[in-house]
C-alpha cells in the first residue's frame, strides 16, 4: 500500500472536507466547523517521497521543473483529487475527496521563534509556508523574471510580514538563514543577492550596493585584525556570528567595482549522519585508532559540513582528545565524550603547518586539518598519521584517485617514492563529494567512497593509481563506490534528476551509459 493511502484513509474515515500536508508544519484536516491539526509536522524529504511514489510520471514530470500539479488518486476503492504545490524547500499537499476540487488554499504554520533552547534555527520548510500564496495552475515559480545581471529572483513572498532588522548586512543573513539558502553575495553595483539550491538569486531591491557604504557595514562586523588585513592584502576571512541564529564564514575583498563580501551560512546544529545519507563505511572510518582519511571536493560542495558530522559522531562515541586547526572556525564542537580544542589559523596560531606540529606536543587523538593546502602541511599530516594518530583533512580534489595523485604531486620527484610508501600505509579513507540540485528544492550529496584496504595500498605504493577507478568498482562488498555509481542511485531513488545527474558527473561517458540502460533519458542527448 502506498504511503498516501494512509492519508485518504484518514480525509475519509473522519469526512474531512480535506486533509493538507505541508513541509515543516502538522497535517491539517479541514472541516466546515474549523481546522484540526497534527501534533508532528511533516518532514519536507518524507513529504516529496510520499507524493513521488503516488504520483503519475505526467504529475511527476510537472513537478521536477517546479509547476504545480494535479492528479487524482485511487487505491482505496474511493477516488481523490491531489493538489501539489511545489516552492523551493517546501511543497504543499491538498487531498480532496471525488474527481475534481477547487484549488488548493495554502496551510497556515506558525513562525518558529528563536529562542535559547532552539538557538534560534529557522525552520525553512516552514517558512515557506506560512505567507507563501499558492501558484497559479501550471505557473513556475521561477518565472523567467531576471535583474540585470540575469539572477533568478528568489521567493522572498514567502519572507512577507516577517520582520528582519534594519537594512544592512545582519538583516540579509537572517532573510538567507529563512529562505534556507547557503551564501549571501554582496558586491557593489548590485543588489544583495543569495544562493539557493545552487543557484544565484536576487535576494531583495531594497538597496543598491556602493563602495563606501558596504565597506563600513562589512568593517563593522570584522574583528580589528581582519580589518587591518583587509587594507594591507585587499581580502580577508573571518567567522561572525548572530546569536541565536547561526554562524557565518566571511570573506571580504575587492574587484573592478569595489569592496564585495561573500558569507557562506554555517549553523550551529551539526547534521546526523542519517540527515547527511553518509554511507555506513564512512562512518566505520571514526572507529580508527590511527591513518589518514581526506574529504574532498569542489568549493561549496559541503566538505566542512562533512567533516563536522563525522567529529561529532567521534565526539559523541569515543572518549578521545579532538583538536581541530580552521580557518576560520565554523562548526563549534562542544565537549561530550571528548575534550575538543578548536584553533584558529592568524588568531590562536601563525599557520596551518605550525598548529599542526604544535599539536604532536599536546597529546591529541584526532586531528582535524580544515585544509592541506602546502606541501609542509600534507607531510605533517601523514606523519602524524603515521605515529598514532587519526588525521582528518580536506583538499579541493573532485575524485578520490585524483586526491591520491595531488598529494604525491606536491612532492618534489626524489622524494615522490618515499611518499607513495608513507601514504600507502597511512591512507585510511578517501570520500569525494558534490552537492546536487534536488527534485522539490533543496540539496542532496553524492558521495565517492576509497577505502584504504591492501589492495588500494599496494596501487598506490607501486604508482598505478589509474587502476584506483577499477578497484572502487569491484571492492563495493567492502564499502567502496564511485560517483557515476552515486549519482544513479540518487536517481533511482528519485532525489535527482537525471540531466543533473549527468552534468555532475566527472566521466561523462560512463554516466550517459549508466543512465540510459538503466531506462533514464537524458533530454540533450535522447535515450
Amino acid at each position: 500500500m502506498k504511503r498516501l493511502s494512509v492519508y485518504v484513509q484518514h480525509l475519509l474515515r473522519y469526512e474531512a472536507q480535506s486533509l493538507v500536508l505541508a513541509s515543516g508544519a502538522p497535517v491539517t484536516a479541514r472541516f466546515a466547523t474549523g481546522d484540526r491539526a497534527s501534533n508532528t509536522p511533516i518532514d519536507h524529504a518524507q513529504l516529496v517521497s510520499i507524493v513521488q511514489e503516488a504520483a503519475p510520471p505526467e504529475a511527476l514530470a510537472d513537478l521536477r521543473v517546479g509547476r504545480p500539479s494535479r492528479f487524482s488518486f485511487d487505491e482505496t476503492g474511493q477516488l481523490v483529487t491531489v493538489d501539489v504545490v511545489p516552492t523551493p524547500g517546501a511543497w504543499q499537499v491538498t487531498i480532496m475527496p471525488g474527481g475534481s476540487a477547487p484549488a488548493p488554499v495554502a496551510a497556515a504554520a506558525p513562525a518558529p521563534v528563536p529562542n535559547a533552547q532552539t538557538r534560534g534555527q529557522i525552520r525553512p520548510a516552514a517558512v515557506g509556508v506560512i505567507d507563501a500564496p499558492p501558484a497559479a495552475p501550471h505557473a513556475q515559480p521561477h518565472a523567467a523574471a531576471q535583474d540585470d545581471h540575469g539572477a533568478k529572483r528568489a521567493a522572498a513572498s514567502s519572507l512577507a510580514g516577517q520582520d528582519f532588522g534594519p537594512i544592512g548586512v545582519d538583516r540579509w543573513l537572517r532573510m538567507l538563514s529563512a529562505l534556507n539558502g547557503s551564501d549571501l553575495h554582496l558586491s557593489c553595483g548590485n543588489y544583495p543577492k543569495l544562493r539557493l539550491h545552487g543557484e544565484i538569486q536576487l535576494l531583495e531591491e531594497t538597496m543598491m550596493l556602493e563602495h563606501d557604504k558596504l565597506k563600513s557595514m562589512l568593517f563593522q562586523l570584522m574583528p580589528p585584525k581582519n580589518r587591518e588585513e583587509f587594507d594591507r592584502r585587499r581580502d580577508t576571512d573571518w567567522a561572525y556570528e548572530i546569536e541565536g541564529l547561526c554562524r557565518f564564514r566571511g570573506n571580504a575583498f575587492m574587484d573592478r567595482r569595489g569592496i564585495g563580501a561573500v558569507f557562506r551560512k554555517i549553523p550551529f546544529e551539526i547534521l546526523s549522519p542519517e540527515k547527511l545519507g553518509l554511507p555506513r563505511p564512512v562512518l566505520d572510518l571514526c572507529n580508527l585508532t590511527k591513518g589518514l582519511v581526506v574529504v574532498t571536493g569542489p568549493t561549496g560542495s559541503g566538505k566542512s559540513t562533512t567533516l563536522a558530522t563525522l567529529i561529532d559522531v567521534v565526539n559523541q562515541t569515543r572518549e578521545d582528545h579532538i583538536i581541530t586547526i580552521e580557518d576560520p572556525i565554523e562548526f563549534v564542537h562542544d565537549n561530550k565524550l571528548c575534550l575538543v580544542n578548536q584553533r584558529e589559523v592568524r588568531m590562536h596560531t601563525d599557520s596551518f603547518k605550525d598548529a599542526l606540529r604544535a599539536a604532536l606536543r599536546e597529546d591529541p587523538d584526532i586531528v582535524l586539518v580544515g585544509e592541506m593546502r602546502d606541501l609542509e602541511t600534507i607531510s605533517i599530516a601523514i606523519e602524524t598519521a603515521e605515529t598514532g594518530h587519526l588525521v582528518f583533512g580536506t583538499l579541493h580534489t573532485t575524485t578520490a584517485p585524483s586526491t591520491v595523485d595531488r598529494i604525491i604531486d606536491q612532492f618534489p620527484a626524489d622524494r615522490q617514492a618515499q611518499i607513495r610508501t608513507m601514504l600507502s600505509e597511512s591512507l585510511k579513507g578517501v570520500i569525494a563529494q558534490v552537492l546536487c540540485k534536488k527534485i522539490g528544492g533543496g540539496r542532496v550529496a553524492a558521495y565517492e567512497v576509497l577505502i584504504g584496504t591492501p589492495a588500494v595500498a599496494n596501487l598506490i605504493r607501486e604508482g598505478k593509481t589509474f587502476q584506483l577507478p577499477g578497484i572502487m568498482q569491484t571492492s563495493r562488498n567492502v564499502g567502496m563506490q564511485t560517483m557515476n555509481d552515486s549519482l544513479l542511485e540518487l536517481c533511482k531513488r528519485g532525489l535527482v534528476d537525471p540531466k543533473e545527474a549527468y552534468m555532475k558527473a566527472v566521466n561523462k561517458g560512463e554516466m550517459r551509459g549508466l543512465l540510459t540502460s538503466n531506462g533514464f533519458t537524458i533530454p540533450e542527448l535522447g535515450k
